[in-house]
């Protein structure tokens, strides 16, 4: 089983997506919507994620599938959704049961009431590394597709994906830097460093500290995991300042969905 997953500037694209989806004959236990939306009533509590480079399905499903799901707007498209908030992110509407699995990995859902045996079928999720990518782009209004499909089956779905309107992942990382870069060259050169010379390894350790495992935690605290995490690389004092930056910048979302 592969999975394909696109990211939306609208809602209604998205939407147009999952159809298609649907008229190929993927299921839509194999389909979820990730949307901005309504502020819910409460707040499900954050669940950790694992600590493996792709994220399981698993128990991230729990209480979002359950007691949460409701009435959101999903009867449109034949699935079932829950108005849920992601901490640093905001409100959103999770349609399907990937959908709820999805904000699991951002750390939105609660529980395992659905558990391995899904987790077993449905194989791997979004990786890690890109989470802070999807929560930019809901952030900024944008909807998240994502879908389990045969490999037989896989071409097709990234054609629809693609098709739709999705944008492509990579083009999404690179937006996101550009939108950045011109702050932290101003941070890096406060004291005569080259940022262009060191802007590879001072990039690496931003995004670094915006992947789950690390999120959160003084450089100090994981300096030996990060160390095993890239092979035994050498982390430079360029590395160091662009995960220091990072975790700055993530604290800084967080305030500001709090506000």
């Amino acid at each position: 089983m592969e999975v394909v997953r696109g990211v939306f500037e609208s809602r209604g694209d998205a939407e147009k997506a999952v159809h298609q989806l649907r008229s190929l004959g993927i299921p839509l236990d194999k389909i979820g919507l990730i949307t901005p939306g309504s502020p819910p009533e409460t707040v499900e509590r954050g669940m950790p994620v694992t600590d493996t480079e792709e994220p399981g399905m698993g128990r991230a499903m729990g209480a979002a599938v359950g007691g949460a799901m409701g009435a959101a707007g999903g009867a449109t498209l034949g699935l079932a959704a829950a108005t849920l908030a992601i901490p640093g992110v905001g409100p959103v509407i999770a349609f399907g049961m990937l959908g709820a699995a999805v904000l699991g990995i951002f750390g939105a859902a609660a529980g395992a009431a659905v558990g391995d045996t899904m987790e077993e079928q449905l194989g791997e999720g979004v990786p890690h590394e890109d989470v802070y990518l999807y929560e930019d782009a809901l952030r900024q209004g944008r909807s998240i597709v994502i879908a389990y499909v045969d490999d037989d089956q896989e071409d097709r779905a990234q054609e629809v994906i693609e098709t739709a309107g999705a944008a492509d992942i990579e083009t999404l990382r690179e937006q996101w830097w550009v939108e950045l870069r011109d702050d932290e060259r101003s941070y890096y050169h406060h004291d005569g460093r080259d940022f262009d010379r060191d802007e590879p390894t001072y990039r690496q350790g931003f995004q670094a500290a915006l992947h789950p495992r690390w999120r959160g935690k003084g450089y100090a605290d994981v300096e030996d995991d990060l160390r095993t995490a890239y092979n035994g690389s050498k982390l430079d004092t360029s590395f160091r300042e662009g995960y220091e930056r990072g975790l700055a910048y993530h604290s800084r979302n967080r305030e500001r969905r709090n506000d």
